[in-house]
């Protein structure tokens, strides 16, 4: 069949009659024992127990298959393991292909349950991890070791929004036989493809973009034909597996993905723009916008952007900040992104994250998540928050 575009896929993908029964969606499938009609029977399905076949409710039911099918469809790759959050698949795709005694490189913008995965239960297992500059380029080859065996990739990087150069790295790092693994959440399965890149693995945490209206926690990892059966068969050892009813409201918000973030993206690029003349704002780090370390790579690489960037303050101090985020009316504060609604959060010193390269920022951070709200409120809501965030500092400065 001729491949489709974009948008139809995203209607389309996952809805194999297989799967929907005649539905126009997959059907809610809850299982734990699944029951066989015969000894051949269930010999049969143990041997195809590897295949989308029902098997035992840890491996899914259709409703997972159908998941599954529309995240390799939207995404790439031949597989996709389900995990209960976007952290168990990192964690557990890492796991799946570290030993003790071997060496992996982290991106140094990665998240910070990542970067606590990676110090502390990595660590405890005689896995070395070795933090890079999110901009390393070639000087990738310096830092591998013998005993490397993953590169891991977040790209933009978590609140400082760096993008890397994907290609390059992938490419540096399979001179090597190194599994590439990029948390590619930002992206969302639809604005950049990772196995078109060079990614061995692609994480997405679906509580995100993919379920988008912040009432489900679930993490996908998509897998090519050279990881997929490794990916597939630890992560099911390691007792990974989802709620049919959580998987089900991700394919429910996958028919939306498309149309809300084009809205999300138009949004945050009204606010950032407005930002960058604010007199408050030394910097905005948006991918899309040229004061984005990587914007280059954005622009080469990615199809779109979203409702998610920073911005580096000229000056600040607690008092300040909180003054501005507690008055917020249309921004909440909250952890995660990705809803429908709007979300500010402050990071005053983001080098308690960072080790391979500090930041020399002017001042604090914040990083907002723009929702579906008008961005004309947004922007009045941000305006009256500078208000109260300045006439700290000038009773400061009295």
């Amino acid at each position: 069949m001729e491949k489709k575009a974009l948008d139809t896929s995203i209607v389309t993908a996952g809805r194999s009659k297989k799967w929907t029964q005649k539905l126009v969606n997959p059907p809610v499938s809850r299982a734990s024992t699944i029951v066989f009609d015969s000894v051949a029977d269930m010999k049969e399905s143990a041997s195809k127990r590897m295949d989308k076949s029902l098997f035992y409710g840890r491996r899914g039911t259709n409703t997972h298959f159908a998941f599954q099918d529309a995240m390799v469809e939207l995404e790439g790759g031949v597989g996709c393991a389900l995990y209960p959050c976007g952290t168990a698949a990192i964690s557990n795709a890492i796991l799946s292909f570290v030993k003790t005694g071997d060496h992996i490189l982290m991106v140094d913008g990665a998240y910070e349950p990542t970067r606590d995965f990676c110090d502390k239960i990595l660590k405890n297992m005689g896995v070395e991890t070795t933090y890079y500059d999110p901009m390393i380029g070639e000087g990738l080859r310096d830092l591998i070791q013998p005993n490397t065996s993953v590169l891991f990739l977040e790209s933009p990087c978590s609140i400082t929004m760096e993008v890397q150069d994907v290609p390059t790295l992938a490419r540096i790092a399979h001179e090597q036989d190194i599994v590439v693994m990029l948390d590619n959440t930002w992206a969302s399965p639809i604005n950049f493809q990772p196995f078109e890149h060079g990614v061995d693995i692609s994480v997405q945490a679906a509580t995100k973009y993919v379920v988008g209206h912040s009432d489900v926690m679930l993490g996908t990892a998509t897998a090519n034909a050279r990881c997929w059966d490794q990916l597939r068969e630890n992560s099911y050892l390691m007792g990974q597996c989802t709620s049919p009813d959580d998987v089900y409201l991700a394919m429910r918000g996958l028919r939306t993905l498309g149309v809300r973030l084009k809205q999300h993206e138009k949004n945050a690029l009204r606010v950032a723009h407005w930002l960058a003349e604010r007199d408050e704002v030394d910097h905005v780090r948006h991918p899309a916008l040229p004061s984005c370390e990587g914007h280059e790579f954005f622009k080469r690489d990615f199809k779109g952007s979203n409702g998610l960037f920073s911005l580096v303050l000229n000056r600040g101090n607690t008092e300040a900040l909180t003054a501005l985020l507690d008055g917020m009316e249309h921004f909440s504060m909250g952890y995660s992104w990705g809803g429908f609604e709007s979300l500010i959060l402050a990071n005053e010193n983001i080098n308690n994250l960072r080790t391979a390269k500090k930041k020399d920022f002017a001042g604090p951070m914040l990083r907002l998540h723009i929702g579906l709200e008008d961005p004309e409120d947004l922007i009045r809501d941000l305006e009256l928050g500078f208000e109260r965030f300045n006439a700290v500092l000038n009773r400061d400065e009295r």
